[in-house]
């Protein structure tokens, strides 16, 4: 019994050693967007999309699972990957296709900071340029370990979304029905929903952040259990986070008039007849997720890119030791919280767009990775077993479709 509880304490030890990357890429990841597709959805269709939360959570795991394996084991990012196994101009065009992607991603989360406060009166000429300036100062004046606290702290933030499903009081027993009763509708906007749901919740700058902040870390192979779980916990919390996102509009929205909301915004202002609290607590979640997202996707796009081209990349070196990677954060967020600014930006299409070109990349990301994983050369005993390797392969197909299915019909509704 002493060895067990010893080998149990290890074990809790070495988890909060080497929790972070996992849990924050999967936390972030309901950012403004994922936010109001989740809101949208409970708000229209009111519980009957919580079936789909358990299949995106085993796909999420797998992708993340992934990636988190490969940079244990490597000690590289998948963008520097991808440039030794694939050549420079494949890796060229895949990141000149990210950083088009991300940016239209780091405009929506400032749309997402522009919306929250706007609830309060604070106009985005003041709120959008304070907060661009704090995240730049949080990565640049900071270490990995310093800048990983308080995303931790953020990710912990998350939890006002659970309190405000609760104040609204849904209808619990409808929400356990549907959340494991699979409901189709031959209704363009249902299965519009569905697949922005899916497409909202793996996006293709995750799998770079994530492998890149794993190798940061100094996680290793030896160390990678820990990690593994700490992965799988994060794309669990992240799903309950929109489960109960989704029953708070359900309940607040759905049950009084079933209807198409905005943004965001709406929807907390949706939930105030339910009490001001449930209204400032999803207020409080909108701006927390935006602007945890808002210093995410930058610092990924940096990484990235300057893992793939060869450049000097990460937050524990300072300013004139990696010019290139500072640069490139510090434009990220100056045109992407420059363009929130310009008058009567549309806020919703940039997070339309957003989600479209996601659609367009990811297919190209997954593809990547899963090749990766299976050099034996590269991977040595971690690569996928068989039976991994088949749920890998039916995970990135049915992703794959639903993401182009996605596309498609978002260019053709813009």
């Amino acid at each position: 019994m002493p060895n067990l509880l010893g080998k149990f304490r290890y074990q809790i030890v070495l988890f909060f050693a080497v929790i972070g990357p996992g849990f924050i890429t999967a936390m972030v990841d309901n950012d403004s967007g994922g936010i109001y597709t989740y809101s949208a959805a409970g708000a229209k269709y009111g519980y009957l999309p919580l079936w789909t939360l358990a299949p995106i959570t085993v796909l999420l795991i797998i992708a993340q699972e992934m990636c988190s394996r490969m940079g244990a084991v490597t000690g590289k990012g998948l963008s520097d990957l991808i440039r030794e196994e694939f050549g420079l101009r494949i890796t060229f065009l895949t990141m000149a296709l990210l950083v088009l992607v991300n940016m239209t991603n780091v405009m929506s989360e400032f749309a997402g900071v522009a919306s929250s406060l706007e609830l309060f009166h604070v106009s985005r000429y003041i709120s959008v340029p304070l907060a661009a300036v704090g995240v730049w100062l949080l990565v640049v004046q900071g270490t990995y370990k310093s800048v990983e606290k308080i995303f931790l702290f953020a990710s912990v933030l998350y939890v006002t979304y659970i309190i405000s499903g609760f104040l609204v009081k849904p209808d619990w027993k409808e929400a356990a029905i549907y959340s494991v009763k699979p409901v189709m509708m031959l209704d363009s906007g249902y299965i519009y929903m569905l697949i922005g749901m899916v497409g909202t919740t793996i996006a293709p700058w995750m799998q770079f952040y994530l492998q890149s902040a794993v190798v940061e870390k100094g996680v290793s192979a030896r160390e990678y259990a820990a990690s593994r779980v700490e992965v799988v916990v994060g794309c669990i919390m992240t799903n309950v986070i929109a489960f109960f996102i989704i029953v708070a509009c359900a309940g607040a929205i759905y049950r009084v008039a079933p209807r198409d909301i905005q943004d965001a915004k709406e929807a907390a202002l949706g939930l105030k007849p339910f009490g001001q609290y449930a209204f400032l607590l999803f207020s409080a979640g909108l701006f927390n997720a935006s602007i945890f997202a808002a210093s995410i996707l930058p610092l990924s796009t940096a990484y990235s890119v300057c893992e793939g081209l060869g450049f000097e990349a990460g937050v524990n070196f300072r300013l004139r030791e990696a010019p290139i990677f500072y640069s490139l954060y510090t434009a990220l967020i100056v045109v992407g919280a420059g363009v929130v600014l310009i008058p009567n930006f549309p806020l919703v299409r940039m997070i339309l767009l957003s989600q479209v070109l996601n659609g367009a990349l990811l297919p190209v990301v997954l593809i990547f990775m899963v090749l990766l994983i299976n050099r034996k050369d590269l991977m040595g005993e971690w690569v996928n077993p068989p039976w991994y390797n088949f749920v890998s392969w039916i995970s990135v197909a049915i992703v794959v479709g639903l993401t182009l299915a996605l596309t498609v019909i978002s260019l053709r509704g813009m």
